[in-house]
């Protein structure tokens, strides 16, 4: 299988949110978090939508 046809890595929402929070928190541009997790930036942009688009729901617990 080539590198093309490969499956992206399913991750859990732990991980998603580490690698958030290596932006938010840790101030880490979004290049070097995405260079290091192996996630194309479109990838942890559609996750951080995600995240404060389901922000008020966690935060109502």
């Amino acid at each position: 299988m080539s590198e093309s046809e490969r499956k992206p890595k399913q991750r859990t929402a732990e991980e998603k949110v580490s690698i958030l929070r290596r932006h938010l928190v840790e101030k880490v541009p979004v290049s070097s978090v995405c260079e290091e997790a192996g996630v194309h930036p479109t990838v942890f942009y559609g996750w951080l939508k995600q995240f404060f688009e389901n922000g008020a729901a966690a935060a109502a617990e």
